[in-house]
């Protein structure tokens, strides 16, 4: 048996609830943006980032800055947070004019109260581009009558630019258009090349202008014109996957009913509730904080917290969810934490910080962009200079393949897809009670051929029952209830409360002095002026308080799959309490599912080998590990990883280390400490171990979708290329390739959000 520390040491990130506060580990609490007497960091809301593009040209302003530590960049929701040494933020706010970055310092916000969107753009761009398309088109027009007795398009470029009056009304025409739907990427493309970065907004910028200076005035508009409108459908498609995110924050009404000190009920802001407060909740409404049934019970739908597909039935002493509906009858409930401490906030600030994150594929792509568009610009610049320098052609021609390639060069397609299908995935897991900390593990789930499971709180309830109770020797029955309640009802583990509650009311127990809790041994303390032991077998072997008839009546029960917890003092043992624990439901249907993927799994308990036998068998495991200490779990976690990437699922302190150490770290979100929460890299947020399967395939198919993109990407891009050098494309081909793969590689990025 393994029991967890009391609330004293689990203190560092629990959930206090008996102050009705939320203590949630330092590293994880929501604080404001910047505190002006603590400078180090700094959250700018920056209307302008929304692509890779933007990201690279900050990251490249900022990060040569003396005193900036970091940069952390959210595309979804356009924020950038710059961790930093510096006395004023006047720095960075320059760096970024100097950028043509509009940038907002955000204070005091949230997860709970913070808006999930950037700010809005302002007017719609879509008349204005219509506007220019026109333009475009005219010009377009104008170019074909002018040419029409010259030969058409190949004899333009042959030639160069005509001198009528249809030439001149499509170069006005064609100016017209681009100024009108490009005068912002011709800013953004100016920025970059003074800074030295060749992002698709330069690349584009040179070949409209080359296309321009070369006689293909109404190419160079159309190019420009569609851009912009591939600019314009990204930013909606990107917005979709943002929207899937800020949907979360309207699962909590803004008011909820709180008990007045005069017994009266009036309508508060949730956010101004304290922990400890009275709410009621009627047929209908959602619940507005966390708390506990005290009174009444309801049918409660909580999928958007857990993923639960029917509503769960609820009663006085059951946890409730910020966000779940009350399906029918009326309750009360006492808050356990405040607004911004919720479950749902910190699932809110977890996905944003899983945004922020940048997992191993994306990091590549960013390399891979890096290195691949300068190149294909010198390919570009090369191809326009040594054909005519070596006597193969004139320049005109060379020249326009030239600009063609820029425009196939641009890297955005493939740069965008990554975050939007790591934002879709995430968004889709949390809509499966899956609350993944980041990008990383959402791709790294593939990759894993172990999973190892906690036994009690894991695969079973994580409350059992005490089956049988054994006074031993000539003990009284009735002191030795009222003892080993004393010493159970101080402890957090499942056994220690099936022992408080069978052996009676903890209020009219004894005192204890000098508690001790030992993970993965049991409790101990001095009652009425004697020490008392409640813990395991093992345990009493090292105090020296076990003997033959004694280890002989536990094996008994032992091998009939049962826990025994043995009470005893000075003088040897008083009584014996057999605990069993049932499975959940679907614990086999889950394992069966793990197996059918290829997963391997295993149990590492701390309970007897004759329990974690019983347990395993009836769960289908393939292996077991039994009577394991926190350091033998982890120890048997790296053995594991031997094989392979290992996952760890687990619900308690004494789980911790394994969780850390593992590849994947799976906590249970219900019954799972917050140690363990805090310390897994994904949160089961109904206990269910069926979930692990849908894990897997979410973390395989975000692994698809983002090859399917990246190879769409770049095969596309090579066909062209190819084309380009052969002179069988033209801008327009390129334009409408990049768009068209664009658009694409968003929209399968998108198709995560279905699954």
């Amino acid at each position: 048996m393994s029991i967890e520390p009391p609330a004293k040491t689990r203190a560092l990130s629990s959930l206090t609830e008996s102050q009705g506060e939320n203590a949630m580990n330092e590293n994880h609490r929501p604080e404001p943006a910047v505190d002006d007497s603590v400078p180090g960091r700094a959250v700018y809301q920056v209307d302008q980032l929304d692509c890779p593009v933007e990201e690279n040209l900050i990251r490249n302003k900022l990060t040569p800055l003396p005193g900036i530590d970091g940069l952390d960049f959210n595309l979804i929701k356009g924020r950038l947070t710059v961790t930093h040494r510096l006395e004023t933020l006047e720095p960075v706010e320059a760096a970024l004019k100097a950028l043509n970055m509009t940038a907002r310092l955000v204070t005091g916000e949230t997860p709970a109260t913070a808006d999930q969107t950037p700010a809005p753009a302002g007017r719609s761009p879509w008349p204005r581009l219509l506007a220019a398309g026109l333009l475009a088109l005219g010009a377009e027009i104008a170019h074909l009558v002018g040419a029409a007795g010259a030969g058409g398009l190949t004899a333009a470029v042959e030639t160069g630019p005509g001198l009528d009056i249809w030439d001149g009304l499509s170069l006005a025409l064609a100016v017209a258009a681009i100024a009108l739907g490009g005068l912002a990427t011709y800013r953004h493309g100016w920025t970059a090349l003074r800074n030295f970065d060749l992002n698709m907004n330069a690349l584009m910028c040179v070949a409209v202008t080359g296309a321009l200076l070369i006689g293909q005035w109404p190419e160079a508009a159309m190019v420009m014109v569609l851009f912009n409108v591939a600019e314009t459908i990204e930013d909606l498609s990107l917005a979709r996957a943002r929207k899937a995110i800020g949907e979360l924050l309207k699962l909590t009404p803004e008011t909820a009913v709180v008990r007045q000190e005069d017994g009266t009920w009036l309508e508060t802001p949730a956010d101004r509730v304290p922990a400890g407060a009275l709410v009621r909740v009627r047929p209908g409404q959602r619940v507005a904080l966390d708390g506990r049934i005290v009174s009444g019970g309801s049918a409660l739908n909580q999928a958007p917290i857990t993923g639960e597909s029917l509503p769960v039935e609820k009663t006085v002493g059951d946890q409730v969810f910020a966000g779940s509906i009350n399906e029918s009858g009326v309750f009360e409930y006492q808050v356990t934490a405040a607004f911004e401490n919720s479950t749902l906030a910190r699932i809110i600030q977890a996905v944003e910080e899983a945004q922020a994150s940048r997992a191993p594929i994306q990091r590549f792509v960013d390399r891979f962009a890096r290195i691949y568009t300068p190149i294909v610009f010198a390919a570009a610049l090369l191809t326009a200079v040594l054909p005519p320098l070596l006597g193969g052609g004139d320049w005109l021609p060379w020249i326009y393949k030239a600009l063609v390639i820029l425009v196939i060069a641009c890297p955005c397609a493939l740069v965008i897809s990554v975050p939007v299908t790591i934002v879709s995935g995430l968004a889709a897991a949390t809509r499966h009670g899956l609350l993944i900390k980041g990008g990383a593990f959402l791709e790294a789930g593939r990759k894993l051929k172990w999973i190892a499971l906690d036994k009690t709180g894991t695969l079973t309830r994580g409350r059992p029952a005490v089956t049988e109770f054994r006074p031993w020797g000539q003990a009284d029955p009735d002191r030795a209830r009222r003892l080993a309640a004393a010493l159970a009802a101080r402890s957090d583990h499942p056994v220690s409360r099936a022992i408080a509650e069978a052996t009676g009311d903890p209020a009219s127990s004894p005192d204890v002095i000098g508690f001790t809790d030992r993970p993965g041994r049991g409790t101990s303390g001095v009652i009425d002026g004697q020490t008392w032991f409640l813990g395991n077998r093992q345990w009493m072997r090292e105090e020296g308080r076990a003997s033959e008839a004694l280890d002989a009546a536990v094996e008994e029960l032992e091998r009939e799959g049962r826990s025994v917890v043995i009470l005893a003092g000075e003088d040897g043992a008083l009584a014996l309490f057999a605990v069993a624990d049932e499975l959940k439901d679907g614990t086999g249907a889950a394992v069966a599912e793990l197996k059918s993927l290829g997963l391997k799994t295993v149990m590492l308990t701390g309970d007897n080998e004759a329990v974690a036998r019983s347990a395993a068998a009836r769960a289908g495991l393939e292996r077991y590990r039994s009577g394991l200490l926190p350091e033998d779990k982890l120890t048997a976690l790296i053995e594991l990883q031997k094989e392979g990437p290992v996952g760890m699922v687990g619900d308690g302190i004494n789980d911790a280390p394994a969780l850390a150490r593992a590849d994947i770290g799976f906590a249970m979100g219900v019954a799972g400490t917050d140690t363990a929460m805090e310390t897994a890299d994904v949160a089961l947020m109904n206990d269910d171990p069926g979930r692990l399967a849908v894990f897997i395939r979410l973390s395989r198919a975000t692994h698809r979708i983002l090859w399917q993109n990246i190879g769409t990407a770049l095969g596309i891009k090579t066909g062209f290329f190819i084309l380009a050098l052969a002179g069988q494309a033209t801008m327009w081909m390129a334009v409408f390739a990049d768009i068209g793969v664009s658009l694409l590689v968003v929209a399968n990025g998108l198709r995560m959000l279905r699954q």
